[in-house]
């Protein structure tokens, strides 16, 4: 058998033995057309060449790629290798710090591409651009990122450092952190640790930028039953700062001197009810009172509030401090307090606004404010 034809039937059981985890001999040898004889000759051609491949027991026997001390070369198909510069040129917008190493590798690879390839990924250019009007997202170590995912994957307990933003420096520093990991999350640009805090006995979200391990890690922990089985919403209740599924601490009706077509392009989960041709009903939330009647306010119409009487407290507070800025004043001791999700203004008082109870919590200290976005959207 010529030498091209071997090239070529290695490259195939290469590829193969890439696809699964076992092969049984007699399958190999049927998918690639040539005797058990031939792919026993073929696997050790490839152990010579640095493929680790191991022989299994079993009634017919089969072979396992396995990994090795060294990543030796790998073998993908068309679709695979265009996927593969995509992501790495996607990697430079994922806050994981390793911009300067997926760059260098989507060169390694482009290189390799054959051309009909090449202009497929050259004709995909993806640029990062930073969000304006906030703070850039920070970049995560990715030996940070390494020790998170271990842990949530081995099931181990984890001792942290977290470094939380503060107006003044802390008298004492704060003892490390001892949660079981469960997820390791991004959002927004941003990566979560979701983990149960073993001193708070309660669920906890922590930035892994604000994350400085403690080795070694701790004993293996039977994981939990996140809140309502589901990550992802789990994660989007938090920074909500909501204490159950698709809620808003803080939610409010109005009518909108809008048409409702045009007010619904903006409400996103809020609910958009027609009562005329330029005038609907909206019902929307968000993480405060005073965040929800600005997000409102940008409509840029009459509003009439039907409730709560938090929501009329709020666009009572901002109208006083829009006034004063218009009058080039500034606020003073006769400022109102701040609504938040746990009741109306300190000047009315909260007993006015029925009992605790009834009111939803605030925000986690590890989720707000950094993680929080209204849920409208900007009119123009």
């Amino acid at each position: 058998m010529d030498m091209p034809t071997t090239s070529a039937r290695l490259l195939a059981l290469l590829s193969l033995l890439q696809a699964r985890r076992d092969w049984p001999g007699a399958l190999l040898a049927a998918r690639l057309e040539v005797s058990p004889r031939t792919v026993r000759r073929d696997v050790d051609r490839l152990r010579e060449l640095g493929y680790p491949i191991r022989a299994t027991k079993g009634p017919d026997g089969g072979y396992r790629l396995d990994a090795g001390a060294e990543l030796p070369p790998l073998l993908f198909d068309d679709e695979q290798a265009v996927a593969l510069a995509v992501a790495l040129q996607l990697a430079v917008t994922s806050g994981a710090g390793i911009g300067e190493a997926a760059a260098r590798a989507l060169s390694t690879v482009r290189q390799v591409l054959p051309a009909r390839l090449r202009h497929q990924v050259d004709a995909l250019r993806v640029t990062a651009v930073e969000r304006r009007g906030g703070p850039s997202n920070p970049r995560v170590e990715p030996a940070v990122l390494v020790t998170l995912g271990a842990a949530v994957h081995a099931r181990e307990e984890l001792r942290f450092d977290y470094a939380v933003p503060s107006r003044s420096a802390p008298a004492d520093v704060p003892p490390p952190r001892r949660v079981q990991p469960h997820h390791l999350v991004t959002w927004g640009g941003r990566w979560y640790l979701v983990a149960w805090d073993l001193d708070r006995d309660d669920w906890r979200t922590f930035r892994a930028d604000r994350i400085t391990p403690r080795p070694p890690a701790g004993p293996r922990f039977t994981p939990r039953e996140l809140p309502g089985g589901d990550v992802a919403a789990f994660v989007a209740q938090r920074f909500q700062g909501s204490a159950g599924p698709d809620r808003w601490p803080c939610r409010g009706e109005m009518i909108i001197e809008l048409p409702a077509a045009f007010v619904s392009r903006f409400s996103q989960d809020g609910i958009v009810e027609e009562l005329g041709p330029d005038r609907c009903r909206l019902v929307a939330g968000s993480w405060s009172w005073p965040s929800l009647a600005a997000t409102v306010g940008r409509f840029d119409a009459d509003i009439e509030v039907l409730g709560p009487p938090e929501l009329a407290d709020a666009f009572a507070m901002l109208a006083r401090r829009y006034a004063r800025a218009a009058a080039g004043q500034r606020g003073g001791a006769s400022t109102p307090g701040r609504i938040g999700p746990t009741g109306s203004s300190a000047a009315r008082g909260s007993a006015a606004r029925g009992s605790a109870a009834s009111r939803q919590p605030l925000l986690p200290a590890e989720a707000a404010p950094d993680g929080l976005a209204d849920n409208l959207g900007s009119p123009p």
